[in-house]
């Protein structure tokens, strides 16, 4: 199935999923600038999630999730120009992820080696970075209403996915068998929105936001057990080591 029609119908059924819970919860509205931030950042999230699946379905997932995840940057760069202060562990995180994503991404004539596509490696880092983009914005308006930025943010992404549709002309067909897993997508992705929202709302946004680039564990186990993708054994290093620089990140 195509990306743009996964996204077409995840989208908006997220929104409206979001829209019920929020207006069921009779929370407020945010600020007109806060909630211009989270449409903002549903835009990047939304482009973000179209060339994260592109890349996962033109080179492995164990590679390109972790590289995404580096996105943390970019929250952590905010976190940095409100005055928040990262510990000395998390510095040495960020190096040891760079080196691990360096690492696994290498071309090498090793036996076993898994090819990573640079068109891939390139579209995992603009997926991390919209996803950054997205966690910085959503936070914007969830510390007045978690509810409410995740629709602003979902409202955005999915005007932007709709306009996207309009402009390829191409047909969204979706047979019944792939309807529960669509509705699987937006449930997951919505709900991880809301979460990532209200997580935002009690603690700092770097702190937060690393913690949540942590979901390539799960990536990368799942594309073991589920497709059997196996990896060269510096290329499991270099992905251990991102992620563990990840973590380390996340621990300060």
């Amino acid at each position: 199935m195509q990306v743009l029609t996964v996204m077409a119908v995840s989208q908006p059924i997220g929104l409206v999923l979001v829209l019920v819970v929020a207006l069921a919860a009779g929370g407020s509205v945010p600020p007109e600038g806060p909630m211009a931030a989270a449409i903002g950042g549903g835009v990047a999230g939304a482009i973000a999630l179209g060339c994260f699946y592109t890349a996962m379905a033109t080179g492995p997932m164990s590679i390109v999730a972790p590289v995404a995840s580096l996105g943390a940057v970019v929250p952590v760069t905010v976190g940095l120009a409100r005055g928040e202060q990262p510990a000395e562990i998390q510095v040495v995180g960020l190096v040891v992820a760079m080196a691990g994503i360096a690492l696994a991404v290498r071309e090498a004539e090793h036996p076993g080696a898994v090819e990573v596509p640079r068109r891939s490696v390139l579209l995992a880092i603009l997926a991390g970075l919209g996803f950054g983009t997205f966690f910085t914005g959503i936070s914007a308006a969830a510390t007045h209403d978690p509810f409410w930025a995740a629709v602003a943010s979902r409202g955005g992404g999915s005007a932007v996915v709709v306009i996207a549709a309009l402009v390829a002309s191409a047909p969204l067909a979706v047979s019944r068998t792939a309807l529960p897993p669509l509705l699987a997508i937006a449930v997951l992705d919505t709900l991880a929105n809301v979460l990532f929202a209200a997580a935002s709302n009690k603690g700092l946004l770097s702190l937060v936001a690393v913690t949540a680039s942590l979901y390539p564990v799960a990536t990368v186990v799942l594309a073991r057990v589920v497709l059997g993708e196996r990896l060269a054994r510096f290329q499991q290093a270099g992905v251990v080591l991102a992620l563990g620089g990840v973590a380390m990140i996340a621990a300060g």
